[in-house]
């Protein structure tokens, strides 16, 4: 046995070093080590050897084995990094060849009015606050003043992960974590994604929003109007005007809702307005002394305004999108339009 396997052992080395390929070293493995390979076969001989000579032949056997696989283990690795070298020649690239027409991207539109919209805050001192897209039912809607049964929960259709873990439907979570963590006074603004279960023309199951927060002494409705006419005119032009309407939020009071003056037809009347001469721009008011209180805020002392703006919808205005799906098709034929 033992002069038989080293035939085999020299057999196999030989057979291994004149091997030209990956698929000839497959082979002599399954020949020399599969199961029914003639290291295999010889090892199924052991029973027929004398007790006292097993230990022998069986250290001589596993011996061969490993000497065929480390042999099989460096033709392999040969043939690997040969073809590595032949596939970095081939694909060897010129860097000092001219690249021909490099195109730039450029900013996505809500990018950009979001963008836009975070300078104009920061330069005037808000602080930037960052939220969760991930809410709980307290931070998404109770804490607001929403509680489980409040008819404004009709109003938005939530994403639910279980009963007590949403997607949020709105940036106003953001306002919570902030009163929760920080005390008067309190300018802060927020952007991110919210979720609805919405789709339409004017609608989108994902949208953007910034929030923006002020809690100080002496804050009042004239703050809130001109801090909006501000930043409205800052994206739709000096000539814009503004005007404030009552409307209803659980987390305001009182509530309203902003409009500038249709910038494509400057308030005459046209498809885009739908001849009204206004334009919806977004939600505000002053923040509810219940929320205060909740927070620890005494109303008596503090108030505070808050603002909800909808991104897609400014950015629409702006450039004259009508149907808010374009902004999610990725067309480069209009996203090349914005820089």
């Amino acid at each position: 046995m033992e002069t038989k396997s080293k035939q085999i052992l020299e057999t196999a080395l030989q057979e291994i070093k004149i091997a030209q390929n990956k698929q000839e070293l497959f082979a002599l493995n399954t020949k020399y080590l599969g199961k029914t390979g003639e290291i295999s076969f010889l090892m199924r001989e052991l029973k027929d050897v004398p007790v006292q000579d097993k230990p022998k032949f069986g250290a001589i056997l596993n011996e061969c084995r490993q000497k065929i696989d480390e042999a099989i283990r460096e033709k392999t690795k040969y043939f690997e990094e040969e073809e590595l070298n032949k596939k970095l020649m081939e694909e060897k690239v010129d860097v000092t060849i001219p690249i021909k027409d490099l195109k730039l991207g450029t900013m996505h539109p809500i990018s950009l009015t979001q963008k836009e919209l975070m300078e104009f805050f920061v330069k005037r001192g808000f602080t930037v606050r960052v939220g969760t897209d991930v809410e709980t039912d307290y931070y998404c809607f109770e804490a607001l003043n929403v509680p489980k049964d409040h008819p404004a929960r009709d109003m938005q259709d939530t994403f639910y992960i279980t009963d007590d873990i949403v997607l949020r439907t709105h940036t106003s979570a953001t306002q919570i974590h902030t009163m929760e963590k920080y005390k008067p006074p309190i300018k802060m603004v927020s952007t991110g994604q919210a979720y609805r279960v919405d789709e339409d023309a004017t609608h989108s199951p994902v949208f953007h929003q910034l929030e923006v927060l002020v809690v100080d002494e002496n804050v009042s409705m004239a703050d809130l109007k001109g801090t909006v006419e501000q930043f409205v005119k800052f994206l739709l032009g000096e000539k814009t005007k503004v005007r404030l309407r009552p409307s209803y939020f659980p987390f305001t009071e009182p509530s309203v809702e902003a409009d500038a003056s249709c910038p494509k037809c400057n308030g005459k009347g046209c498809a885009l307005c739908k001849n009204s001469g206004w334009i919806e721009v977004l939600g505000c008011g002053m923040v509810h002394p219940k929320i205060l209180e909740e927070h620890k805020i005494d109303p008596k002392i503090y108030s505070g305004y808050a603002i909800g703006v909808g991104i897609e919808r400014l950015a629409m205005i702006r450039y004259g999108i009508n149907d808010m799906r374009e902004l999610f098709q990725n067309d480069t034929n209009l996203l090349k339009q914005f820089k």
